[in-house]
This record gives structure tokens, C-alpha cells and sequence, in this order.
């Protein structure tokens, strides 16, 4: 702390996949428009010109009048020298690249499996998560070297993979995985009391959610404004909107524009109406941890959610790269306008500028009662002083609890197959996912071409999977 009452300054902030597009520029920005907190953020990526660009992007960011939080930016050459002293350390890479994404997704789609994401369950998310572990559990280590005491913020897919990671090989770290899902599904709430109620301009932080379940696959079995239940604000919702999803009317109500396609969609409010509970993620993340059968094997446009395409990504990824280099160039003014993302909050309750509650992914700690103890589940979290306290939510209702422990459990087997590199058994996690809904030789004879995409992420192998020049 500097010598200003309710002022943070000296903070280290080491950022992990400081090459990023995206992700760094807003975490940049919101750092310039807060005025609480300075220091020094160290960027380190295997892609040391992305890193560079970024350091000369955030020290103009800084540099500008109207940049109340004053940073330095730096890059290191070496992980040790990044994460050495380091109070916080923000971990967000793209494991691989596109080209072994290009095999996740689109492999499967060659035996009728259709994934809207690919990133963290079904065959894609498996492979992904199989090359990703051991990046994390090297990450861990070096953590724990170099800056044990510091805050682990975890943005990368598979959240929970990735988080479980930290803790198995670190069981001492001090980590947690923040996803924004949860953060559509207030808005949409927010939305419907001005639709409904008529109240507008509800901050989604207004609104009071109790959230549950794993990551991408979340729920919520409470909201409210105030007085007002909004349980029942989304129950008229389903009634209404279920076919065409949540629609603004003539005067321009609605939820949020996200593409093409309104929030809540039609495929929300049908498992809304099954369980009882919101939906609390995209639903292009939800439908991935339910049968093949039952909204992704004809993915019918009815449902409100398209497929995401390797190449779209790789259009988006060109897209941020001109941007940063025109940004670089000086031939785009830099705009400071604060992201939805909520890093720079969660860093100042954690140094003691005030407390708050959001949804994290943390292990199990009795916060979910039926899943087992460790296994990393998203839930609230109380954020103070130097410490996170989740909140606990109560159970799962049974059939919801059978989906995400399947998942729960196939996550453990695949994170023992990748630090053991052993692929038989990860081929028994793939298997067992609820997506590869075909027979026994055909998931063999796909695991082994999807290995064969990622096996330049692959440390080692035992078992029945031999890869050539490994």
C-alpha cells in the first residue's frame, strides 16, 4: 500500500499468454481506469514480438491524460524472471493452435459428432485438455518457486481442467478460474425486469443469483431484485418466448444483442422447463455436456445456437492482429473503455478495496454437496482482503447431478491420463463422454486420428497409442 489512505501501488502482476489480442488489451485498459491501484505488469509468451507489441500498447495506455491507474509494462524472457515476486499471476493462453483445434472440432463431424465449441468437454475439449495439463502443471511448479504467496486468475479453456491442474501438482496455490458465462445470464435477468417489470437500467451486479454447478455447465435455482423474484420473471419468460427465444418488442426491449441471435434462446428456456433451474451459460457451452441426441446430432437451428468454425476463429484471430499492429503503428487511437470482465475488481477486494460476491471456479469444499471433495465447481465466491470464500449453494437436483458428475469424473480420469501419460486411459474418458455416441472401433479409430493432430503437445505415451516420431 502507498502512503494514500485506500490506495494499492507496487503491485506485481505477472500476465501468462501476455501476447494475447484480446484479453490483455482489456485487462490494460480497466488497470488505466482504476484509479485505486499501480504497479508494474510483467508480460511473458513463447510469442515474445506479441508480448512486446502489448508492453508498448499498455505504457501509452498508461501514458494518457486520462488514465487514472498509472502501470508499467515490461516484458520477460523467461518464465522464472516473469513470475519472480509476483503478488498476482493471470494465466490466459491458447494451448496449442489452431491448426490442432481445426482437428478437435471438425475431426469428429466426419462420424456424425457436432461440438458448438470444442473446448472444454466432448472429443474436442478431451483433446484440448490432454495438451493443455501439462502446460499447467509445469505453470504450477514455477508458481510455486518463484511467487508461492501469489493469486492465480485463471481465464484459459478447460476452466476446470485447467484449474484442477494448479492444485493437483500445487496443492498449497492460491488459484481460482473467473468465467463470464454467469455474467450473460444476469443480464438477460436484468432484461426481463424491464420487460416484465418495468424496471430499468438494472446493473447485472444488482441482481442476487445463487449460481451452481461446473464450469460452462451452470445453473440458478435463485435470483432476485429487492423484493422481486425473478424465478418467476423467467418462468413467465419460457411461457412466452420458448419458441423464438427472448426477442425485443417494438420499443426495443429485450436482452442483450449477442451476433444474431437474442438472450435468453429457445434452447435455455427448454431446459429451463425440463429442470426448473436457469440455464447460466451460453448455450453453445451447455448443450455440449448433454447427449449427442438431443440438440447437437442435427444442431436444428430452432434451438437458437450455430457451430462455431475453426475458421471463423482464425478470421477473428487475423482481425485482433491487424488491430493491435494498426494500435502499434499509431494508426488506431486507443479507446479507454472498460471491458465486462471483472480481473481488475477481483484484484482489488483481494488487496483490501472492498469486498463483493461473484462466481469462481474453486475445488470443492463442501460448497456443492453430491460432487467430490477437490473436484473444481463453480459456485459464488466471497472476495476480501487476501482471501476467497465460496459460498455454499446446496445440491444439485439428482438429474442434474448425474450429468455433471459424469463429467466431474470423466475430468479426474483425464487429468490422471495426461500427467501419466497414459493414453488408454484417456481414451476410456473418451468413451465415456456423452457426445461420442458411437460405437467402440469407430471412438478408436477417432481418438487415434485426433492424437495424431495434437501429438506435438504430447509428452509421452503408454498404453495401446503408439504415435509415429514420438
Amino acid at each position: 500500500m502507498d502512503d494514500r489512505k485506500g490506495i494499492a501501488g507496487g503491485i506485481r502482476i505477472t500476465y501468462i499468454g501476455g501476447g494475447s489480442r484480446n484479453w490483455a488489451r482489456k485487462l490494460m485498459i480497466d488497470l488505466a481506469l482504476e484509479g485505486q491501484m499501480s504497479g508494474k505488469l510483467v508480460l511473458y509468451d513463447i510469442d515474445a514480438d506479441a508480448a512486446q507489441d502489448n508492453a508498448s500498447i499498455g505504457n501509452r495506455i498508461s501514458a494518457m491524460e486520462e488514465a487514472v491507474g498509472k502501470w508499467s509494462y515490461e516484458v520477460a524472457d523467461t518464465l522464472p524472471k516473469a513470475l519472480e515476486g509476483s503478488d498476482f499471476v493471470i494465466i490466459s493462453i491458447l494451448p496449442g493452435t489452431f491448426d490442432e483445434m481445426e482437428v478437435d472440432v471438425h475431426a469428429p463431424e466426419k462420424y456424425g459428432i457436432y461440438q458448438s465449441v470444442g473446448d472444454t468437454v466432448g472429443p474436442g475439449g478431451l483433446m484440448r485438455a490432454l495438451r493443455t495439463i501439462p502446460m499447467y502443471a509445469e505453470f504450477a511448479r514455477q508458481i510455486e518457486r518463484y511467487c508461492p504467496e501469489a493469486w492465480v486468475i485463471n481465464y484459459t479453456n478447460p476452466m476446470t481442467l485447467c484449474t484442477r491442474t494448479l492444485y493437483e501438482v500445487f496443492p498449497g496455490i492460491k488459484a481460482f478460474g473467473c468465467c463470464h458465462e454467469v455474467f450473460s445470464a444476469e443480464e438477460e435477468l436484468s432484461a426481463l425486469l424491464e420487460v416484465f417489470a418495468g424496471i430499468k437500467s438494472v446493473e447485472r451486479t444488482e441482481i442476487e443469483i445463487n449460481v451452481k454447478g461446473i464450469n460452462h455447465f451452470t445453473w440458478i435455482d435463485r435470483a432476485s431484485y429487492q423484493s422481486i423474484n425473478l424465478m418467476d420473471l423467467y418462468s413467465e419468460a419460457a411461457e412466452r418466448y420458448s419458441r423464438d427465444g427472448f426477442i425485443a418488442d417494438a420499443e426495443g426491449k429485450g436482452s442483450r444483442q449477442r451476433g444474431k441471435w437474442r438472450w435468453p434462446k429457445p434452447v435455455h428456456f427448454h431446459m429451463y422447463e425440463r429442470y426448473g433451474l436457469v440455464p447460466a451459460a451460453g448455450a453453445r457451452h451447455m448443450v455440449e455436456f448433454m447427449p449427442l441426441a438431443w440438440y447437437l446430432k442435427d444442431h436444428d437451428p430452432k434451438w437458437g445456437f450455430g457451430l462455431t468454425t475453426v475458421a471463423e476463429r482464425r478470421e477473428g484471430q487475423a482481425r485482433q492482429l491487424a488491430e493491435t499492429k494498426q494500435i502499434v503503428r499509431g494508426e488506431t487511437p486507443i479507446r479507454l473503455q472498460q471491458s465486462p470482465e471483472e480481473g481488475v475488481r477481483i484484484i482489488k477486494g483481494l488487496v483490501g478495496l472492498g469486498s463483493f460476491v461473484t462466481n469462481m471456479n474453486l475445488p470443492n469444499q463442501g460448497q456443492i454437496p453430491g460432487i467430490p471433495h477437490g473436484a473444481v465447481v463453480e459456485t459464488n465466491a466471497v472476495i476480501s482482503l487476501n482471501r476467497v470464500q465460496p459460498v455454499m449453494t446446496g445440491e444439485l437436483p439428482v438429474p442434474l447431478q448425474n450429468i455433471a458428475l459424469r463429467h466431474v469424473l470423466n475430468q479426474e480420469t483425464i487429468l490422471q491420463a495426461a500427467l501419466l501419460g497414459d493414453y488408454e486411459l484417456g481414451f476410456q474418458a473418451f468413451l465415456n463422454d456423452p457426445l461420442v455416441a458411437i460405437g467402440e472401433q469407430q471412438a478408436r479409430t477417432l481418438y487415434e486420428e485426433m492424437l495424431q493432430g495434437t501429438k506435438a503437445y504430447l509428452p509421452g505415451l503408454s498404453g495401446k497409442f503408439a504415435i509415429q516420431g514420438v
